[in-house]
């Protein structure tokens, strides 16, 4: 594939991001594929983990769950989801992530359209989960 663009990218060739919860993995992005309209990947939460509560300003963000039980909470309601189920995340709403079963929980999601600028992008609304872990990184102008 010398001299092509890249396209596709393995999701174990991803650093895994621990920074809000979970193990989250930017596989398709500006930074990775030259995406310009949104960005995407996978998240494992192992059972009692959960992801911390946020916002994007400027994305809805779309959840695909693989396996596993996962309550989804946008803004203040709770929905559960498992195996099949997808859910849509209105820009701007918070949202977080708890895996309530007793299996790993496997999702896929992506997030469009971007932020003007990757900082703008998330806003946290509780402190990391690993402090010293680095913010994930998209991509993008700025």
């Amino acid at each position: 594939m010398t001299g092509q663009r890249r396209l596709k990218v393995n999701v174990e060739t991803v650093e895994p991001n621990r920074r809000r919860g979970g193990d989250i993995r930017i596989t398709l992005s500006p930074k990775t594929v030259a995406a310009t309209s949104g960005f995407g990947g996978s998240l494992w939460l192992e059972p009692g983990e959960r992801v911390n509560e946020h916002y994007h300003p400027y994305s809805e963000e779309f959840i695909h769950v693989i396996a596993g039980q996962v309550d989804f909470y946008v803004g203040d309601e709770a929905v559960r989801l498992g195996p099949g189920d997808s859910l849509m995340v209105p820009i701007g709403e918070r949202h977080k992530a708890v895996n309530v079963g007793d299996e790993r929980v496997y999702m896929v999601f992506h997030l469009s359209p971007l932020a003007p600028l990757p900082a703008l992008g998330h806003v946290d609304l509780e402190p990391p989960v690993h402090v010293h872990a680095p913010l994930p990184s998209v991509g993008g102008p700025g």
